[in-house]
C-alpha cells in the first residue's frame, strides 16, 4: 500500500472531513478524494461511505487506520534509529499547551530546553477540551492537556500519553467568607453559595459536574469565565465563589483569596502529555517529555 494514501486515510481519520483534511495536508479536497479513491482501489474494500453531506470511515476503514497507524509509527522508528547516531536531540518539536499548564510549566520548561543548542520549541497556548486532543495531535508533537481524574482515559491503542501531574481542585472563597475558618470546607454548605465556572465541556466544569453527580450537590453557575486570573479576581471582590486547581491558583499569602479543600471527597484533574504512538521514540520529542516531566516534578509538592 502507498504511504502516502495510508497517511491520507490517517488524517483523515484524525479530523473528520474531506476539507480539513486538505488543509492539513495543503493540497485540494479533490486531491485528497482521489487519494482515498486510489486506497479504496488498492484494497479492495470500501473505506469510507457517505454520510448526510460528507464521509466517514466503514469498519473496514477502522481497521485500516489502527494498521496504519503502526505502519506510519514504524517509519518514525525508522527515521528515530537514525536520529540516534546524533549525539544530542535536534529539530523543532510543535508543543500545544492549555493556558493554566503554561503558567505553571512552560517557563521552566523552556529553561531546560534552552540546554540543548539544537534543539528548538515552538510553543501555542490552545484553551482545549478533551474531544479536541485527537485533532489537535495531528497538529502538534506534544500536546499538554488536562482532564477531570474520573473522565474516561485518552484512546491509548492510538495515542501515547505520558502522566505529568495530579492537580487537586480547591475551592477559593473571598476573605471574610464564613467558611474561611475552616480547614477543609463540604460541598453542602457551599449549596447556596454563586459560583463561577468555566464553559461547559471543559475539565474544570466536568469535576464540577461529576461532585454533582457524586453528592447530589449541584451547583449555582453564574458567570462563565476560561481565564483563572479573572475568576480569581472576581472571587477576590466578593462576586461568587470558585473550584479552581491548586498549584496555580493566586492566594497572595490567603490575603486575596482564601484555597480550602473539599471535605470527604476527591476532586482533582490530571495533567498529560498526549503524543502519536511512536512520536516519544524522536530524541527531540523525548528530550521535551524529559523537560515536561522534571518540571512538573518540580511543581507537585513531595
Amino acid at each position: 500500500m502507498d504511504i502516502g494514501r495510508l497517511r491520507t486515510l490517517r488524517e483523515f481519520a484524525d479530523r473528520g472531513s474531506v476539507i480539513a483534511t486538505a488543509r492539513a495536508l495543503h493540497c485540494t479536497p479533490s486531491a485528497v478524494s482521489q487519494q482515498l479513491r486510489a486506497l479504496q482501489a488498492e484494497v479492495g474494500l470500501p473505506l469510507t461511505e457517505p454520510a448526510g453531506r460528507g464521509l466517514r470511515l466503514t469498519d473496514a476503514g477502522r481497521a485500516l487506520v489502527a494498521r496504519a497507524d503502526d505502519v506510519l509509527a514504524a517509519l518514525q522508528r525508522a527515521e528515530s534509529e537514525l536520529d540516534t547516531y546524533r549525539s544530542v536531540p535536534r529539530g523543532r518539536v510543535r508543543v500545544a499547551v492549555f493556558p493554566s499548564a503554561g503558567l505553571m510549566l512552560l517557563p521552566g520548561l523552556l529553561r531546560r530546553v534552552a540546554e540543548h543548542d539544537r534543539l528548538d520549541v515552538e510553543v501555542r497556548d490552545v484553551d482545549m477540551t478533551p474531544p479536541e486532543v485527537p485533532g489537535l495531535v495531528a497538529d502538534f508533537d506534544v500536546v499538554v492537556t488536562h482532564r477531570d481524574e474520573h473522565a474516561e482515559p485518552f484512546d491509548s491503542e492510538r495515542l501515547e500519553v505520558v502522566r505529568l501531574l495530579r492537580e487537586p481542585l480547591d475551592v477559593a472563597l473571598p476573605p471574610g467568607h464564613p467558611l474561611g475558618d475552616r480547614d477543609r470546607v463540604d460541598l453542602a454548605d457551599l449549596a447556596g453559595e454563586r459560583w463561577i465556572g468555566v464553559d461547559v465541556g471543559f475539565p474544570v466544569d466536568d469535576v464540577l459536574r461529576s461532585l454533582a453527580t457524586r453528592t447530589g450537590v449541584r451547583a449555582q453557575v453564574v458567570h462563565r469565565i476560561n481565564d483563572f486570573r479573572i475568576i480569581e479576581a472576581l472571587v477576590a471582590d466578593g462576586h461568587g465563589i470558585a473550584l479552581l486547581p491548586r498549584y496555580t491558583m493566586d492566594t497572595a499569602g490567603q490575603r486575596r483569596l482564601l484555597r480550602r479543600p473539599l471535605a470527604g471527597i476527591r476532586a482533582a484533574r490530571l495533567v498529560e502529555a498526549v503524543l502519536r504512538v511512536g512520536a516519544s521514540a524522536r530524541p527531540a520529542v523525548a528530550a521535551v517529555l524529559d523537560a515536561l516531566g522534571a518540571e512538573a516534578s518540580e511543581v507537585t509538592p513531595s
